[in-house]
């Protein structure tokens, strides 16, 4: 709009998450939403932008902006007259009710105002709650003693020390177009949710922790999940993230991630573990032997494909030794493992695992290989079924076409077998030669964000 004499057709004063344009007003943490889908509908009605003057009460920031029947804002500047009330802050009369959702990205506004169910998650989300709340205990005759009142004067004093924390406006979506215009906009349950994710994968632990990506089919999604998993927790939680290729029969980790300025492999690094275990040794010895990724942060421990498994025969003792190293300069392991669940390399790593990540596609049978191995791994019992019990399947929607309902289906099937279920929509990016995390859609990204917060869960 021109910078001249601006039409006030609306006026929205916020305070909070109470919002008012009008005689019409709404509340909770659906305000923004509400408030914009009842702006959109009248735009829609009229068949032309509306231009609204919003007053934040907490800020006092004054904005102008317009909105059309398709939901787009854009800021409007210049002087503003009186509105057709009078008054820029006389109330408006009531508006008549609210028309069919109009096509656009605010569809699910209008039908939220209409008391339709609508979803809160980005399409293709995963399912998952990282904030589940554990059942109640049962109350103990100890817990009712407790609660019969304090037992001494520090106990009934209220401490002066207080941990108040004020959240952080909105930064996606409609909410976020909202803050970044002057309102005081809350993050909207999703962003709320996504933003927990990132709180769990970006913590530290006391203590290096190791997690085996495994299963005992080819083909279904160990090297991308590995990939994958590294990336999120390098990207959120700083250095210290190390993946290694664990598989003496053509592992493919070294193929998918960038190579570093030379092309050492586990093969180089074993003649200098008792080198690398000494006083003496630096992290930054490492970086002889493993691949930085400069994009996502993480390092790699090669195997050597183009070697036979004959020239690089590996056991447990091997896998202890590479362990050793690992666990000395780095914070988190992931281990992508072979196929063979015989093979004493296999069977060491997943004795070594705080924890485990089953991966598999939309593919019946890869999802009963992933079964197979879970069962057998409770069976055994100790560690072993513990690392089952508290397990993180990946399930992988590897065709374009393949429905989400069956993906879906797939992925209830573990219910019992593992703690989480996490699906990952398709991405092309993840077919590629080299996969790179950033180019992956932003859906894909939430997804894998989620499925690394069910893993931390367990660490």
């Amino acid at each position: 709009m021109p910078n001249s004499t601006v039409h006030v057709d609306y006026d929205l004063v916020a305070n909070g998450d109470h919002i008012t344009i009008g005689d019409a007003t709404f509340t909770g943490d659906s305000a923004y939403p509400d408030a914009i889908g009842w702006l959109t509908a009248r735009a829609a009605s009229t068949g032309a932008a509306v231009v609204v003057r919003s007053y934040d009460a907490g800020t006092g920031a004054d904005t102008l902006f317009s909105i059309d029947g398709a939901g787009t804002i854009e800021a409007v500047t210049g002087a503003v007259s009186d509105n057709a009330a009078g008054s820029p802050w006389e109330a408006q009369p009531a508006a008549p009710a609210i028309p069919p959702a109009p096509r656009g990205e605010y569809a699910d506004v209008a039908r939220e105002l209409r008391g339709e169910p609508v979803s809160l998650a980005p399409a293709g989300a995963p399912a998952l709650d990282p904030l589940r709340a554990a059942p109640a205990a049962p109350t103990s005759p100890a817990a009712s003693e407790a609660d019969a009142g304090p037992s001494t004067r520090r106990e009934a004093r209220q401490s002066f020390l207080t941990r108040e924390e004020v959240e952080e406006p909105a930064t996606q979506g409609l909410r976020g177009i909202l803050a970044r215009m002057g309102l005081r906009v809350s993050p909207s349950a999703a962003e709320r949710a996504e933003r927990d994710w990132t709180r769990l994968v970006s913590q530290h632990w006391p203590g290096p922790r190791t997690i085996a990506i495994v299963n005992g089919k080819g083909g279904v999604g160990k090297t991308m999940t590995t990939i994958s998993l590294s990336s999120v927790f390098a990207r959120h939680g700083g250095a210290g993230v190390l993946a290694w290729d664990n598989n003496q029969t053509r592992g493919t980790l070294g193929w998918s991630t960038e190579q570093g300025p030379h092309d050492a492999s586990i093969l180089d690094l074993l003649p200098q573990v008792s080198r690398l275990l000494g006083t003496g040794a630096q992290s930054a010895d490492l970086a002889h032997y493993v691949h930085h990724q400069t994009r996502d942060r993480y390092d790699v421990l090669r195997s050597k494909p183009e070697v036979l498994a004959t020239e690089q025969r590996f056991d447990a003792t091997t896998v202890d030794s590479i362990h050793n190293v690992a666990a000395k300069f780095y914070r988190l392991v992931f281990i992508d493992s072979g196929n063979d669940e015989t093979d004493p390399m296999w069977l060491r790593a997943i004795e070594r695992a705080d924890q485990i990540v089953v991966p598999t596609i939309g593919e019946a049978k890869a999802a009963e290989s992933a079964a197979l191995l879970l069962e057998g791994l409770h069976a055994r019992g100790g560690h072993f079924a513990d690392l089952a019990d508290k397990a993180v399947v990946v399930v992988s929607k590897h065709k374009h076409d393949l429905p989400d309902a069956e993906l879906t289906k797939m992925a209830s099937g573990f219910s019992g077998l593992a703690r989480d279920v996490v699906t990952i929509p398709y991405d092309k990016g993840l077919g590629a030669d080299v996969i790179n995390y950033g180019g992956l859609r932003p859906e894909t990204q939430r997804a894998w964000l989620a499925a690394g917060a069910a893993v931390a869960k367990g660490l």
